[in-house]
């Protein structure tokens, strides 16, 4: 496509990874893409901690204006919250999942803030988005001389695992914190890691970029758990043999397990007066545990030691009951002491915390590796925040020995500096699995063994409506230069416009795009010559399906007028030339 083929020769590449925990920036410039810098180090404040990423977290004004991102928003919240002062402001955190959660994703779905008001999920996105614009624009100022906003290509990673309506739902965002769709693309997160992995100069990758090389792809974020697998091809390019996979099984769960212990030994009520009258030290505990889980290791001996502050003990005390008392009648009574500002967790206790992500995980890594397509790959490549972890690291060593395991230095970076290489050459993934089966709606002539209820009379014509046209299959190899086209005409000779409907299903053959496993992928509109003869109103559609997105670019042939664009589902749009 013509404007594809704008995007990617802008001077530089800047990537933005919005995570479900944490987010970040880097870029690169075009003569020099893996000379990848990244955004100056975030300080957290009360705890000190210094971090490539801050914490995904949007704090509002009373008024439902910005106020800030990151630290800077958490802290502002804790001091507001101190001085009883915070009732009116809103706190945004951990608020990506809504995307990948809400089933029927609308452009008015709400998320809800640390205290449970509701904000349309797009403005808070938006805020998250233009912040890290904004904060990438001041970076490359006091690096670089001669730049303008309109050299940068910015690449936003999501899932490999998000339908096309989160994806279009993130361009939504992208547009209203003044992105142009002419300088936007997603780089899916797996994909990313690999990319960046085949150029990492470190002993623990070998292999992994010689021609046929074969591994698995683990990104473990804060939300999700998003796999894929990869070959290494002899143009150096990469082919994907089995579709993106994954759940939600990201490190936000252990830090789920490690808040309920508290709750159930302090109680429901004192950990939610701790939460909503002490944010700052309910924000350096979660801090204090972001760290410290990273170091939980296999060993079941000994305990480990987090530090508590004190106001969560008087606040457990505080009804009569001493915390030894509590935790006697707590889960934890033979697992956990606590001594002034220590609480100490038998290392078995705390290895329990880990279950329910680490379980699943390993469980679905091991249905994927009986695929037939996929029983040779021998190696897996851990990546993202969470697969730092030593305990995760410990369960692929311990579930899939007969596997090399490979985790690069700053695996918690790969996604984002591998997104930066994307954007200056995306077709380094040559090939990807469809992750659904996708077909048009269409009305056909209506035969015998049709759906009565389908039937349609116009114009002296009887036709079947939402009859489903496949034009690519789940599981099915979709190379990146892929496009279907074909040469069509509206159902009826008295249209004036034509809609075309995209759908999605999970199944293998679908007859009916109104069947319970479709969705709508988008309605594009658009006008067709007036003229009462139909052959005036044949038009050349094209879909382009071999990007992270699926793009379409329609010609009418009688006046050679041509549109193009990304696939929509929230609005149905007439197409524009410069769309």
């Amino acid at each position: 496509m013509a404007e594809g083929s704008l995007k990617y020769t802008k001077l530089l590449v800047a990537a933005m990874d919005f995570g479900t925990t944490y987010s970040g920036y880097a870029f690169s410039f075009r003569d020099k893409p893996n000379n990848i810098q990244t955004n100056p180090s975030w300080v957290a404040g009360s705890a000190q901690l210094m971090s490539m990423k801050c914490p995904t977290s949007v704090l509002l004004k009373p008024n439902k204006e910005f106020h800030s991102f990151g630290f800077e928003a958490e802290n502002k919240y804790a001091e507001l919250a101190e001085d009883k002062e915070h009732q009116e402001w809103y706190l945004f955190r951990r608020f990506k999942m809504a995307l990948y959660e809400t089933k029927k994703l609308q452009l008015d779905t709400p998320v809800e803030d640390i205290m449970g008001k509701k904000m349309p999920a797009l403005d808070i996105i938006s805020h998250s988005i233009r912040f890290l614009k904004n904060h990438l624009w001041k970076t490359i100022q006091t690096r670089t001389t001669g730049v303008l906003e309109t050299d940068i290509l910015y690449v936003l990673t999501v899932p490999a695992i998000w339908d096309e309506r989160a994806k279009q739902f993130m361009r939504r965002a992208a547009n209203k914190a003044d992105i142009s769709n002419r300088q936007l693309t997603f780089a899916l997160e797996p994909e990313a890691a690999s990319i960046w992995c085949q150029v990492v100069t470190d002993d623990t990758l070998t292999g992994i970029s010689e021609p046929l090389a074969k591994y698995m792809v683990v990104d473990l974020g804060g939300g999700t758990a998003d796999i894929t697998v990869h070959e290494k091809l002899d143009d150096g390019s990469l082919k994907e043999l089995q579709k993106a996979s994954g759940g939600a099984w990201g490190g936000n769960e252990v830090d789920k397990a490690y808040m309920k212990m508290f709750a159930d030994i302090v109680g429901p009520e004192a950990m939610e007066t701790f939460r909503n009258e002490n944010m700052t030290d309910y924000f350096d505990l979660l801090r204090d545990f972001e760290t410290k889980k990273r170091t939980i290791t296999t060993d079941t001996e000994g305990k480990m030691t987090f530090k508590i502050p004190a106001v969560l003990r008087e606040l457990a005390e505080s009804g009569g009951e001493n915390i030894e008392e509590k935790i006697e009648m707590s889960p934890y009574k033979k697992a956990v002491t606590w001594a002034g500002d220590k609480l100490r967790i038998d290392k078995t206790a705390a290895k329990t915390l880990f279950d329910i992500p680490s379980k699943m995980l390993i469980r679905h890594i091991n249905k994927l590796f009986a695929e037939p397509s996929i029983q040779d790959v021998e190696a897996i490549l851990l990546v993202g925040g969470f697969g730092e972890c030593a305990l995760l690291k410990a369960a692929f060593e311990e579930n899939f020995s007969n596997k090399r395991l490979m985790i690069p230095s700053e695996a918690g970076l790969a996604v984002l500096k591998g997104a930066v290489r994307f954007g200056h050459l995306p077709d380094l993934v040559s090939t990807r699995i469809a992750r659904f089966t996708i077909g048009k709606r269409i009305m056909e002539e209506f035969k015998d063994h049709h759906d009565p209820n389908k039937k349609i009379v116009r114009d002296g014509v009887e036709k079947c409506s939402d009859v489903f046209r496949k034009l690519i299959e789940i599981d099915e190899e979709v190379p990146r230069y892929k496009y279907i086209r074909e040469i069509s005409r509206p159902a009826f000779p008295s249209q004036q416009n034509c809609v075309i409907v995209l759908v999605s299903s999970t199944k293998h053959d679908v007859m009916y795009t109104t069947e319970s496993e479709c969705q709508i992928l988008g309605k594009l509109k658009f006008s067709l010559p007036k003229s009462s003869d139909i052959a005036d109103k044949k038009y050349a559609i094209s879909y382009f399906f071999g990007e992270t997105e699926i793009h379409i670019h329609v010609r009418i042939l009688k006046t050679n007028e041509e549109h193009e664009t990304w696939i929509d589902c929230f609005t149905t749009r007439l197409l524009e030339k410069d769309d």
